[in-house]
């Protein structure tokens, strides 16, 4: 009796272990395409258009898709890194897109 109690607590033991890595590596993979994103993207003011700007837009906007106009100064969108300062933005100061916010022009 003491024999198979001690079987079943190792089976017990092994299985918990088991789920507990299958749940970390799942967490690990989950987590890997946004920081791969992030390494890969940099935001871009000024270039997304109407309701079509990635998150944290600024002052008049809450989130992802809240900016009221196209080419926003104070509303970004993810592009891929290297490219912001080389995309148009009409209302930019100097056309292109920011790396910050900035006031747009007239």
């Amino acid at each position: 009796m003491n024999n198979t109690l001690t079987r079943r607590a190792v089976s017990q033991l092994a299985t918990g272990t088991a789920l507990a890595m299958t749940l970390g590596a799942a967490l690990t993979l989950a987590a890997s395409p946004a920081a791969a994103q992030s390494m890969d993207k940099e935001k871009c003011f000024g270039v997304a258009l109407k309701g079509k700007n990635d998150c944290a837009a600024g002052p008049g906007t809450t989130c992802a898709g809240t900016s009221k106009v196209d080419y926003q100064g104070n509303a970004w969108a993810f592009v891929p890194k290297g490219t912001c300062e080389k995309t148009a933005s009409p209302k930019s100061p100097n056309g292109m897109g920011q790396l910050a916010a900035f006031k747009e022009k007239a």
